[in-house]
């Protein structure tokens, strides 16, 4: 069954957001400011693109999805970065709507109509465990059946961690959630052009038949200044702390997540 994961990096769509802008303009020049693009490179360096590099399961394809108003040398940096990992194709799309959007970037990569596909979403500071696409085809195949009935089921990954890189290191704690993006896939049927993106998905509960697997770390959420849900006023602090040497340790084997990167990519200037 094909795996296909998804990123928005610092894409601005029309909507798709919870702070909203007044305009494209505003919302392009609140995406690119140095400082949030700072953060965010530093996060999807330390944490994304360590997890998609150790898959257990190679085969899968990730797209990752940036305005065609991207800055050159921010284009030309992300490229680099994912120059290494054969699995990731970087396209390039002018403003449009979220979700429109987002099923055409996609199902451009289907390339079979006629078999279920699996999608994920990543956000640019998330990451998932490194078994996660091995374990997600094993999870379908036993939730495949119910596709008889339904266009899509949801298969949840519920436990892991919300973290922060650090010039110190990883401040972390433990999480388990319903229906948290990270570690969240679909399992879309057959000739059906929905796709991950097409949801809420703390509201997947409410649209298809969920599967949820819980008792081993899998997702990673991301925490920053930065994180489109934190924006909001009532928006909780995270209680975190500095990871152990030992906790370091189980990280990147988990993750791939390597907490030296981790200091360096949140230490050098940008």
């Amino acid at each position: 069954m094909q795996v296909i994961g998804i990123c928005r990096f610092s894409y601005p769509a029309l909507g798709g957001f919870q702070v909203e802008h007044d305009s494209i303009a505003e919302r392009i020049a609140y995406l690119y400011a140095p400082q949030r693009m700072a953060a965010r490179f530093a996060f999807f360096e330390a944490f994304t693109l360590p997890c998609l590099r150790a898959q257990t399961d190679p085969d899968f394809s990730f797209v990752i999805v940036v305005g065609d108003s991207l800055p050159q040398p921010y284009l030309d940096r992300l490229q680099d970065l994912i120059a290494d990992v054969p699995q990731i194709v970087l396209q390039q799309h002018e403003s449009g709507p979220h979700r429109a959007v987002m099923k055409r970037a996609i199902n451009a990569l289907r390339r079979d109509t006629n078999e279920p596909c699996l999608q994920f979403r990543l956000d640019d500071d998330d990451a998932v465990a490194v078994s996660f696409v091995q374990e997600l085809r094993a999870k379908a195949a036993l939730a495949r059946p119910l596709l008889r009935q339904v266009r899509s089921i949801a298969l949840d990954f519920n436990q892991g961690f919300i973290a922060r890189p650090t010039a110190d290191g990883i401040e972390a704690a433990p999480v388990t959630a319903a229906y948290w993006s990270p570690a969240l896939a679909l399992m879309i049927s057959a000739r059906a052009d929905v796709t991950v993106m097409n949801f809420s998905h703390h509201k997947l509960w409410q649209r298809m038949p969920t599967v949820t697997f819980t008792g081993t770390d899998m997702m990673l959420r991301g925490m920053s200044d930065y994180n489109d849900s934190r924006q909001k006023p009532a928006s909780k602090p995270a209680n975190m702390k500095l990871l152990t040497p030992d906790e370091e340790t189980y990280f990147k084997e988990t993750y791939n997540i390597d907490a030296d990167t981790v200091r360096i990519a949140t230490s050098r200037p940008q």
